[in-house]
This record gives C-alpha cells, structure tokens and sequence, in this order.
C-alpha cells in the first residue's frame, strides 16, 4: 500500500513539474506571438491614417509572401541570409551582448568570398566554394569577434561598437569593390569578377530555392545543439545570467564572449558568401540589403532560441518578398515593409515588460493561491 502511494505521489509530482516547464515555455511563446499581432494591428491603423485598407495590405502580403509556388519559392530563397543574421544576433544574446552590427559582417563576407574567386580561379567547384565559405567566415568572425575583444578587454559597448563597424564594413566594401577588386568589365555597376559556373551554388532538387536554405536551417540546429547540449552553451548561459558568478566559479567569460561573437559574425560572413555565389554571381554593392537588420528584429522575435528562428525567418522574408506588390498595387512606397518591421520590433521591445506579470506563467504562484 505505502509503495502505491509513492508511485502516486510521484506520478502527481511529474505532471506538476510537467505543467511548470510548459507554462514557463508557453510564456516564451505567447508574449512575443502577442508582440507581433500588436504590431499589425497598429500598423494597420497607421494604414488607414494614410486612406488605405489594411484588409487589402495584408492580403497582398499574403499573396506574394506565401500564396503560390512561386511565392514559396521567393520567400525560402530570401530566407537563407535571414536566418544566418539572427543567428549573429542571437547568440551573443545568450551571453546578455546585444550585437546589432550583423549587416557589416555579411558585406564583408561577400567580398572576402568574391577576392577569394579572384585570386584562386583555377580550383575545381567544390573547393572552391569551400575556399569562399572558409574565407567569408573568417571575415565575418574576425569582424564581430573584434566587437567581443571590445567589450571584454575594453569595455566597449557592443551594441555601439558592432552598428558603427557595420557602417566601417560597408566603407570597406564599397572601396573594394569599386578599386582594387573591380572587374574592369563591370561598367555601371562595379562588382568582382563573376564566379565560374562550378562555383555557384545551385537549387535543391524539387524546386527553385538554393542550397542556402538548406545551410541556414543547419546552422541554426547546430547553434541549437551547442546552446542546450554543450557544456559551452551552459558556460554562456551561466555568464549571461552573471557574469560575476561565472567568474566566481571559474568560467572563462572572456573567451566565450569572444568566441560566441565570433560565431555568429561567421554564420553572418557565410549569408555574404551565399548571396554572392548565390544570387549575385559576384560582390557588389547589392550585399548591403539590410539582412542583417532584419535579423535583429528575426532574433528578438524568436526570444534568441535559434530553432524559433526558422519559422520567424520564413514569416519575415514573406514580409521582404511582398514589398514589390505592395508598392505596385497599393502605391504606397517600397519601404512600407521596412516600416511595418519597425511597428514589430518597438512592440517586441515593449512586451519585455511582461514578462513575470502573468500568473497563469509563474507556477511559483500556483502553490500559493
């Protein structure tokens, strides 16, 4: 009898403890979920200030994001460079480091991959395209990890540091492109020379969306796996939580705030050297277009957890692909998508405050009532 009330008793204490784990990830998923629908909403009555329906904006949005074939096509290509500029962002995150300077880690990583074409012309494809992977990655990683020996060794800000490097990186690009490393063929628009046919990177089988998808979507397990499964993710956990307590018990705190920066500045450099081989087919001064800003948003949507941006990724490049409809049909400028983003993310900010105010979400309050 005693031995059926302990199997009771501990059957009722696994459901308890079940039921807090899901209220504490339920929090995590409806706040930010309600933060987003709010934007919308008040997007939506920003639209009607101007005269225009927000029933009609967002059914183009719809249409051209993710109401065809092709749309999906359109939405999954854009969302390969999206995923890896959140992941900048968020794994810094982790550390409590909020690095917003992913754009000038892409643009570099472009170059680097389109000076590595230049100078190593005679490799076979897969070298090659292994080369401007290695190459971008390395740019993009010393770019932000730079970011990281600020903060540590200096105390820098890095959310300052990382948005004024983005502006340096895209100084940098440009000169490059339009001087050293400009294709004397390229007249009205200067880029790199163009990437041999073996080595750009073509489309999965099945349907038009290339093989950035597919790496964008490993990234974000892998950075998953090495967050919740690594004793390094619990290591930048811990130091993210306090950092003095990391210190206290011995954690490296300086190197995983360089290393963690330098991660994600590498996932971001690999989104430039995608684009190139990609979608461009040479460096230029299209890599500046703003993916690594929409990642911040991406991260913050997704609450830093690289599995949630998959999905977050894929509603906002839909956003991105809409903004050509949307300026046609509806005559509103070709930036309306960028300020519709802007509507999201002040409200994504804003939620931060309602965290722990809902007792349906602290089961500590459970017991109490």
């Amino acid at each position: 009898m005693s031995v059926d009330l302990a199997s009771g008793a501990g059957s009722e204490t696994a459901v308890r403890e079940w039921l807090e784990k899901a209220a504490r990830n339920a929090e995590g998923f409806v706040i930010p979920v309600g933060a987003l629908v709010a934007g919308l909403a008040v997007f939506g009555l920003f639209l009607l200030f101007l005269g225009k329906s927000p029933f009609d904006f967002y059914a183009l949005v719809y249409k051209a994001g993710f109401g065809t074939a092709f749309s999906w096509e359109n939405t999954l290509s854009r969302t390969a460079p999206l995923l890896l500029a959140a992941l900048c962002v968020a794994l810094p995150a982790r550390l409590g480091l909020v690095v917003i300077g992913g754009e000038g880690a892409i643009v570099l990583g472009g170059v680097a991959a389109g000076a590595f074409a230049m100078f190593a012309p005679g490799l076979p494809g897969p070298a090659g395209m292994a080369g401007m992977a290695l190459f971008a990655a390395c740019a993009g990683g010393i770019w932000i990890g730079l970011v990281g020996a600020l903060r540590h060794l200096r105390g820098v800000n890095e959310t300052i540091s990382s948005l004024l490097m983005a502006y340096i990186a895209i100084a940098i690009m440009n000169h490059l492109v339009e001087g050293p490393f400009r294709d004397p063929a390229s007249l009205n628009k200067p880029s790199t020379a163009p990437l041999a046919e073996s080595w750009r990177i073509g489309s999965m089988p099945g349907f038009d969306v290339h093989w950035g998808l597919a790496v964008g979507v490993v990234a974000c397990i892998v950075s998953w796996v090495l967050i919740e499964r690594t004793s390094w993710g619990f290591a930048a956990r811990i130091a993210g939580g306090n950092v003095r307590a990391a210190q206290i018990q011995g954690l490296p705190v300086g190197w995983l705030i360089i290393g963690f920066t330098a991660l994600g500045g590498a996932f971001a450099g690999i989104a430039g050297m995608i684009e190139v081989a990609a979608v461009h087919g040479s460096a230029n001064g299209s890599l500046a277009a703003g993916y690594g800003y929409t990642g911040i948003l991406i991260a913050f949507l997704a609450r830093h957890n690289p599995l949630a941006i998959i999905p977050v990724a894929i509603l906002l490049a839909g956003f991105e692909a809409s903004s050509g409809l949307v300026q046609r049909r509806m005559d509103l400028p070709d930036a309306t998508v960028l300020v519709l983003q802007g509507f999201v993310f002040v409200a994504i900010l804003l939620s931060d405050a309602l965290y722990g105010r809902f007792k349906l979400f602290q089961p500590e309050l459970w017991r109490r009532a």
